[in-house]
């Protein structure tokens, strides 16, 4: 029984203030989110402000599953320069305090800079040994702090978008408890979703869900771009996935939040109506080649 629980992103409005999308969010029907570390969503440093928005949480009966720590082109936790690095991680630990105010269960973090590098052979090794710094000091917050560290696969252009990198990261981590996140688009785009997909098996503990065309990280409901979700539900289930998916969709449109919020209840219910038909089919003639699943 593959019977996960789908949640949404607040990063899905990171134009809005995160006060005025709580209670429309749960209004459609979701319960467990993805909290976004946007400044002008949410500002992350701002303990009141914190405090403040983990008892309206409280008081709507909604779960901050996990938050998304910080990610921006100034922000780089392998940065050759240390006051550069020294700031980014520093803004990555005051994340971690955030989360663990709002309760969440994961703090999400790329494990790269959020822009392309061209690299010679020294300052790769350079930029890869100075970030398994960043993230042992990170995850040792983390863990002080009741949460997890889970790192997310970045886009295949990005310094540590390629899985091996995220395994040698991972695997230079001192301590078991950080685990990853499986970014659906990010995947697509590398070629490479069912192979990441069976590599992170044993440390996946969340799946940011979204779908595109194929050329952009298109943030798409799942099942409105190029994405076999019934192929990639069947195989998170054949690993033995036990996690949670949070809906990942783009917030820069100019939509009204009632539009995506339709959107992302139509995107929960194609998602539900996948795994209820893998449940069926295995209880029914067990192990099968399963065909491709598109919304009708």
């Amino acid at each position: 029984m593959s019977d996960w629980p789908v949640g949404l992103s607040t990063g899905s409005f990171y134009r809005r203030g995160i006060m005025e999308c709580l209670e429309p969010i749960r209004a459609h029907g979701f319960t467990i989110l993805e909290i976004c570390s946007y400044r002008k969503h949410l500002d992350y440093q701002d303990r009141d402000q914190v405090r403040r928005i983990a008892r309206h949480l409280e008081a709507l009966g909604l779960e901050a599953y996990s938050f998304h720590a910080p990610f921006a082109g100034d922000l780089d936790i392998t940065a050759p320069d240390e006051g550069n690095r020294r700031r980014s991680i520093g803004e990555m630990l005051r994340a971690a305090e955030a989360a663990a105010i709002l309760d969440a269960r994961y703090l999400v973090l790329h494990p790269g800079p959020e822009k392309e590098l061209d690299l010679g052979p020294a300052e790769n090794m350079a930029r890869q040994r100075a970030g398994i710094l960043a993230l042992n000091e990170i995850a040792a917050r983390c863990r002080a702090l009741n949460l997890r560290l889970v790192l997310e696969n970045m886009l295949p252009h990005l310094f540590c978008g390629a899985i091996s990198n995220l395994l040698r990261s991972l695997g230079d981590i001192r301590g078991e408890e950080v685990g990853t996140c499986l970014d659906t688009g990010h995947g697509f785009l590398s070629g490479e979703l069912d192979h990441i997909t069976t590599v992170l098996a044993g440390s996946l503990k969340m799946v940011h869900a979204s779908d595109n065309g194929g050329q952009y990280d298109d943030h798409l409901p799942p099942g409105r771009g190029r994405i076999d979700w019934l192929r990639l539900l069947s195989h998170l289930q054949r690993t033995g996935f036990a996690g949670s998916i949070i809906l990942e969709l783009n917030g820069d449109s100019a939509e009204k939040p009632a539009s995506l919020l339709r959107q992302a209840q139509a995107a929960r219910l194609y998602l539900r109506r996948l795994l209820r038909r893998l449940d069926l089919e295995a209880g029914a003639a067990g192990p099968k080649m399963l065909t491709e699943g598109r919304p009708d």
